[in-house]
């Protein structure tokens, strides 16, 4: 049998699909690690809010911090790719 042999295409193509997989991984994690998250603070945001209105901005924020994973899972594929 030959030998396999790769060549410079192929090598280039590997890793540009292993970028590819790494800046799926990066966008992909870091939004189900927010989702989990959000799950717990979402739930007791509402409940806080239920009981004093004067929480809600306290609340909001506390549901927007985890949202900056995201970001920065998206600049770490942005980073990856180009």
């Amino acid at each position: 049998m030959a030998d396999p042999v790769m060549t410079l295409e192929m090598v280039e193509a590997s890793q540009m699909g292993m970028k590819a997989v790494g800046a799926g991984l990066a966008v992909g994690l870091t939004g189900v690690g927010t989702g989990v998250a959000e799950l717990g603070i979402g739930a007791a945001a509402v409940g806080a809010t239920a009981e004093n209105k004067d929480m809600f901005g306290l609340a909001l924020l506390f549901t927007v911090i985890p949202e900056t994973i995201v970001i920065f899972g998206l600049v770490v594929a942005l980073l990856l790719l180009f």
